[in-house]
């Protein structure tokens, strides 16, 4: 068979769902068009992504005879513009690949933003029941977009008898203001029993979920996230018990995340509005599907298990913990670990971590990684690893800022916002064409020291250390970076203070109410002392390679400042340090 390009196989699915819908937008108000119910802004022909991220040809990724998961949903599971986070949207069928071995069974996402179980039924489902085969599973989760009046402009609610979701064997046949003919509107329970019925025709196991929580909390408990949105819970598990299918609660294994974050975290599980979820949130739900699934006690799920990836089950990084000593981990770049070998190579002072810390009272863990920025030390999934693993009573030295400043959507992809405020803004990236919600420094770092304290954990912000450039003085004046009396003839260390990192670092410890340690200008202070008098030629012997990398002096140099700068603040975490 002849293989289309992707381009071409969009435009035709682009003109499919436009003709089935028959959305005739010339006669419609903008007001009409967009905005449903929930004033949310999304049109389904719309939501194809024509660039690179098409909804599949069903069926399409099926490799030999094995399975394919098929999953059926609306804008939560892929979100309702064009699917791409252009908007900074994200629906969490992108990611529910990861939690499966696509060796053994691939994942396709079939949903698309502004659908419900009728307009999913009506325009989108033929072809997907059509490739399902004997072994394969369907992911139903369906509802967020059953509202509003029945014969609305948008014709996509269920029929509702008295008003409420019904499960009844119910129809009605009204005329279709979208497709200018009449049409039979079934049931929130009829559709989804026509889902379930169809499913298992074809030899295939449908699976109900819940639907994902919205940002909004109980008017009783502004703590609690609400769970029934409406009447779709209780009726998703009736119809899974009557149907004897497995339902996984979705919401509420999400909303209990939820909850356990706190307002700031939860906030940013979302996008623009309180429905539709970040990257953050679809990474989360994605989890959450596979967690129910894999918790699941219903034998129908037991082969599907078979099939998960090993990333089902949280990668932690405290293997060498220690019974009642807490751990002591430092997250930061290549100025905490670096080669850490050769005498006369570059090494971070994380290497050099028990040379202050005292080994019977803690356990240090150095997770810094070279050339990370916070931005890519949390994307790559580094930050989720210590996250993972704090307990109670354990330890975070948070330091970045020296790959931080650079390209956000060119060269290394690994900048940020440079401010400390709370930002984000959606880039579109060079390197692989997507888009990408990119956050602020502050944010970052902001985020770092929340998930510690969520944890019961003591985070301790660090400024990143100094670099080996230096300028001279030229009398008894102020500094060019930093407010000490320079003396003409003497050199000193470059000061990053001037509403740049260092500043900021401070200013996040100060709004969070955390400890904040001045390793940058702790270091500089002792190496103007020691090596004022020649500069950076002095200097050279705690450098390597360049003017940030340090020697294995260097490293000692900056654990010393650390220790000093703990002992300083009379930081609690001072207690773990050699006498």
């Amino acid at each position: 068979m002849l293989k289309t390009s992707r381009m071409t196989r969009a435009a035709a699915l682009l003109a499919a769902v436009a003709l089935q819908s028959s959305i005739l937008v010339t006669s419609m108000s903008a007001q009409d068009i967009w905005l449903d119910i929930n004033g949310v802004r999304d049109l389904t022909a719309d939501s194809i992504d024509i660039a690179n991220q098409a909804r599949p040809v069903p069926g399409s990724s099926r490799k030999g005879d094995n399975p394919v998961l098929f999953l059926v949903g609306n804008s939560t599971m892929r979100t309702g513009t064009r699917g791409n986070g252009d908007n900074g949207q994200w629906g969490w069928g992108f990611y529910a690949h990861e939690y499966y071995d696509e060796s053994k069974i691939t994942v396709e996402n079939h949903a698309l933003g502004g659908t419900s179980p009728r307009t999913f039924y009506k325009n989108l489902w033929t072809p997907v029941v059509s490739a399902v085969r004997p072994g394969d599973y369907v992911f139903l989760e369906l509802g967020h977009n059953d509202n509003g009046p029945i014969d609305s402009i948008r014709a996509r609610s269920s029929y509702r008898p008295d008003g409420k979701l019904s499960l009844a064997n119910d129809s009605v046949i009204i005329y279709n203001k979208v497709t200018k003919s009449q049409d039979t509107v079934y049931t929130f329970g009829g559709y989804i029993r026509r889902f379930v019925n169809e499913v298992r025709a074809k030899g295939g196991t449908p699976v109900l979920f819940t639907l994902t929580p919205r940002n909004a909390y109980e008017a009783t408990d502004p703590n609690k996230i609400q769970r029934k949105l409406t009447d779709f819970t209780p009726a998703i598990f009736k119809l899974g018990k009557e149907m004897g299918c497995p339902v996984i609660d979705l919401n509420d294994i999400s909303a209990r995340k939820l909850e356990s974050y706190g307002k700031w975290k939860t906030d940013y599980h979302f996008y623009l509005d309180k429905i539709h979820s970040s990257a953050w949130g679809a990474m989360m739900n994605a989890r959450s599907a596979a967690e129910g699934v894999a918790a699941s006690s219903d034998s129908q799920l037991t082969r599907l298990k078979s099939f998960m990836s090993d990333k089902v089950t949280p990668k932690r990084c405290d293997k060498r913990r220690q019974k009642d000593k807490p751990m002591v981990f430092l997250c930061g770049d290549s100025t905490g670990k670096n080669e850490d070998k050769k005498p006369d190579g570059m090494w971070g002072w994380g290497s050099q971590g028990y040379t202050v810390f005292d080994s019977t009272k803690c356990v240090f863990q150095n997770q810094a990684k070279a050339g990370r920025s916070t931005r890519t030390y949390i994307d790559e999934g580094r930050w989720e690893e210590v996250y993972n693993s704090l307990e109670p009573g354990d330890v975070v030295l948070i330091q970045y800022g020296h790959n931080d400043i650079g390209g956000i959507d060119r060269d290394k992809e690994r900048g940020v916002i440079a401010c400390a405020g709370d930002t984000s803004h959606v880039y579109h990236l060079k390197s692989n064409g997507k888009n990408k919600v990119v956050y602020s420094f502050g944010w970052y770092v902001k985020k770092m020291v929340n998930d510690a304290l969520e944890k019961g954990a003591h985070p301790v912000i660090l400024s990143f250390t100094p670099r080996n450039e230096w300028h001279e003085g030229k009398g008894d004046v102020k500094g060019t970076f930093y407010p000490v009396k320079e003396k003409k003839g003497r050199y000193y260390i470059e000061r990053r203070n001037d509403k740049y990192i260092p500043e900021w670092d401070k200013q996040i410890a100060e709004e969070m109410g955390v400890e904040f340690v001045d390793v940058h200008n702790i270091t500089a202070d002792y190496l103007d002392k020691k090596c004022g008098k020649k500069g950076k030629e002095a200097a050279m012997q705690y450098f390597n390679h360049d003017h940030t990398h340090t020697s294995l002096k260097g490293a000692q140099l900056n654990a010393q400042s650390v220790a000093k700068g703990l002992r300083g603040i009379k930081s609690p975490v001072a207690e773990l340090l050699k006498k």
